[in-house]
């Protein structure tokens, strides 16, 4: 089976082809904008270095949210195209799912991984999982401040995790202190448990095609995947009359 998979979602665009168990080709680059640009591009060039063409996919696979209003609409309408053009099925993974699937599973061994998505506002976005990326809890948008970990080992991953630091600073990262007025950080108490997930927590296409792959077809429901938000987005879309 070959699934090719998109992502446009967050802070960074990849795209990346998946057959039987590997990555034959993969293309990421970290940007804020400009993901229209570069996206068909990256897909001709993953095609074309693993030697395949449209016809020959099996499935695609694209991340539906939460993330930029502009960039998870480029994805999903570039995704939606291809598997409408191809008679494919499209199956759509979180945001969430696919940064969590990301993290090496020696990393998040004997933690809860909490997962926080950049929502470029005061807010984050975060979803809760098991070390074996099982959910936890559904996911919500929460400012940094209000947040509350569970009394247990705990994993910081996503582009959003950045925010949370802050709320968890040193000797929280591990580095005990004997300095009594360092147990807290901004009022939030020392937690020598909280880890941050190396990397740099943005989703990526390689990510989501192994996610897709272990899922099966299955995932691809009748209706197109649509976009998964958690507030209103902050552009209004034309209404049937404006246009």
């Amino acid at each position: 089976m070959k699934i090719l998979a998109l992502d446009s979602a967050t802070g960074a665009c990849s795209v990346a082809l998946w057959q039987d168990g590997a990555i034959l080709a993969r293309r990421f680059a970290v940007m804020d904008r400009g993901q229209s640009e570069v996206l068909i591009p990256m897909v001709r060039e993953v095609l074309a270095e693993a030697g395949m063409d449209f016809p020959s996919i099996d499935a695609f696979g694209v991340t539906t949210g939460p993330g930029a209003f502009t960039g998870l609409r480029i994805g999903l309408a570039a995704a939606r195209g291809m598997a409408l053009a191809s008679g494919r099925p499209l199956v759509g993974v979180s945001t969430f799912e696919a940064v969590a699937y990301g993290v090496p599973p020696e990393e998040r061994q004997g933690r809860r991984m909490v997962v926080a998505v950049e929502s470029r506002r005061e807010d984050v976005f975060i979803q809760s999982f098991d070390s074996e990326l099982m959910p936890l809890d559904e996911p919500r948008s929460i400012r940094p401040e209000n947040l509350i970990l569970p009394d247990s080992p705990v994993l910081m991953a996503g582009d959003g995790a950045a925010r949370l630091r802050p709320c968890f600073a040193d000797p929280c990262l591990g580095e005990l202190s004997e300095d009594p007025a360092a147990a807290t950080r901004g009022g939030a108490p020392c937690r020598s448990d909280v880890r941050f997930a190396a990397g740099p927590g943005f989703p990526d296409a390689a990510d989501v095609a192994r996610l897709v792959a272990d899922r099966g077809l299955d995932a691809a429901g009748a209706a197109p995947p649509q976009p998964f938000y958690l507030r209103p987005p902050d552009v209004t879309l034309p209404t049937e009359k404006a246009r």
